[in-house]
């Protein structure tokens, strides 16, 4: 019985291989050394669209490719008679152009393994022939999904290693331009305003390009990205529409464009953008790699951003501390000045009539004479009292601590303005005691206005108004003078110019309020301050309100 079952599968081993070989989906082929095929299996006869016994005997590289001679440079080379030679199999790829596919090619894996014993030809290989265009684009996904997560580490690494914004973004164009094959590009960056954009860093551009190329928001391609927040994909940037400068465009010779805005916390702070010279060369993948890492840049700028301006109020708080300091000491001197000038003469004076008066009496001197030098030594009393007086309040209003701010403001302004010619009005609208701080702040504003106003801008009139309701505290002073560039006050100069404006800013700041000024050259200059009072001033408020 083992003997008859052994016969049995013997005589069908050639057709369950013949089932075996056409349940695969791959073509099969053996070949011979002359070329000559003899034997297809079912995959392989679907495609030449023959049967094995019609094509047997006819030659590979006619059935399969239409060729006049076998498979030869510069397609490829055809690897059957090293095969055949070495008896080691041979691996190749095919690449077909089919515009139809994604990707615009198709590739086909060729496996060749030597036949040792076949009986038709022992001289002969089984050719595998297997579709691998999927494996080939998912391969190329991968390898581009690597050099992406690349570009994206080389990025990050840049952002949190970098202290300079210039390099940051340097870095992250050349990375930018280097995945996605591009050589042209540029990041405009929003200005302080956040109204015009301008490139900071730029690569393929020309100079006139990159410095006249000034867009405000929602003007051009890269304006209206800025203003809506949203990438823009566009296939000849020469032929839209919506195009900015069409001169400097057609003049660099611009088509493809990708432009994505650059975003952090929702807010956005300039446009990265991506051209090319010819059209349809970016896709949507490419936006929305650019997206990822216009992200990651929208956070450095802000972290840059956020650095300056600390690095400038350090500067500013470093400036005024410094002239706060020679104010100071200044101050000392002067009051010293007065206290040894003024005081300090009147209480010599003083003492001396007093020891005049004792002399006096001691050695029976008249009545009179008593009299009258003790009506001299009440004289210098007098003055000596006012004099220390006035350093007093100088230094503090009494006025300030007794009846309020209003009075304080009040008579400052009848001391200083009046006298210089310049017409000030008051109003104020409120009749609550503030908080000491606040108080202190406001009248200090008032008084470091005032300063200037008598310094620098030639006012013929001013205006103070205060108000305050159960909210805030606001305090306006206007005038009608020269006026002055708000833009060129930016920092704190050698001579000293600034301290006024920042010192402001940064007394109202301590008390959580804040300061605008507004003023042109030949416009005057209008300071308005609001302070923010605290609950227990709107509850007394509320409280002396139910009371009435």
């Amino acid at each position: 019985m083992e003997s008859g079952g052994e016969l049995c599968w013997g005589t069908h081993l050639a057709d369950v291989l013949k089932d075996v070989v056409d349940a695969v989906d791959d073509e099969i082929f053996i070949v011979g050394a002359d070329y000559q095929l003899t034997f297809l299996n079912a995959a392989a006869q679907r495609r030449v669209g023959s049967t094995s016994a019609q094509v047997r005997g006819g030659l590979c590289y006619r059935i399969l490719h239409g060729r006049d001679a076998p498979c030869s440079p510069p397609l490829w080379e055809c690897p059957l008679r090293t095969v055949l030679q070495t008896r080691k199999p041979a691996t190749l790829i095919h690449s077909t152009s089919r515009p139809e596919v994604p990707g615009g090619s198709s590739y086909t894996k060729v496996v060749l393994h030597p036949l040792r014993a076949y009986a038709e030809s022992p001289d002969a290989a089984v050719e595998l022939r297997h579709d691998a265009t999927a494996e080939r684009e998912l391969e190329s996904q991968s390898l581009r999904r690597h050099h992406q997560l690349l570009a994206l580490n080389r990025i990050s690494g840049a952002v949190s290693g970098l202290g300079d914004l210039d390099t940051i973004l340097q870095v992250a164009l050349d990375t930018v331009l280097e995945i996605i094959s591009g050589t042209i590009g540029g990041i405009l960056l929003l200005d302080e305003k956040g109204q015009r954009l301008r490139h900071r860093v730029q690569r393929g551009l020309s100079t006139r390009f990159a410095e006249e190329l000034q867009l405000t928001v929602g003007e051009g391609i890269a304006g209206e990205v800025a203003l809506s927040g949203e990438p823009m994909l566009i296939r000849d940037v020469s032929e839209d529409k919506r195009t900015a400068r069409r001169d400097l465009v057609t003049a660099e010779g611009l088509r493809g464009l990708v432009c994505v805005p650059l975003k952090a916390k929702n807010v956005v702070l300039g446009v990265l953008h991506v051209a090319s010279h010819m059209p349809d060369q970016f896709t949507s993948e490419d936006m929305y790699l650019l997206g990822l890492i216009a992200n990651q840049l929208g956070t450095a700028i802000e972290q840059a951003r956020l650095y300056e301006a600390a690095s400038r109020v350090s500067e500013r708080y470093q400036a005024l501390l410094q002239h706060v300091l020679t104010a100071q000491e200044g101050e000392r001197k002067r009051i010293a000045r007065e206290l040894h000038d003024e005081t300090s003469q009147m209480l010599t004076g003083l003492a001396l009539h007093l020891q005049a008066i004792t002399e006096i009496a001691s050695t029976g001197g008249s009545e009179a004479d008593i009299v009258a030098r003790l009506k001299k030594a009440h004289g210098l009393c007098v003055e000596t009292s006012l004099e220390i007086t006035r350093l007093i309040n100088d230094l503090r209003p009494t006025l300030l601590d007794s009846l309020g701010l209003a009075p304080a403001i009040q008579r400052y302004i009848e001391t200083w303005l009046e006298p210089v010619g310049i017409d000030a009005s008051v109003k104020t609208a409120f009749s609550i005691r503030l908080p000491s701080e606040i108080e202190v702040a406001l009248f200090r504003i008032t008084q470091e206005a005032i300063n200037n106003i008598i310094k620098h801008s030639e006012a013929k009139h001013a205006a103070i108004d205060l108000e305050c309701d159960a909210e805030v505290c606001t305090l306006r002073i206007q005038d009608d003078g020269v006026g002055f560039d708000t833009g060129e006050i930016t920092r704190i100069d050698k001579r000293g110019r600034g301290v006024g404006v920042f010192s402001m800013k940064e007394r109202v700041a301590l008390v959580g309020g804040s300061c605008t000024i507004q003023s042109r050259p030949g416009e005057g200059t209008q300071i308005t301050v609001e302070v923010p009072l605290p609950g227990s001033v709107k509850d007394a408020e509320d409280t002396s309100a139910s009371s009435g």
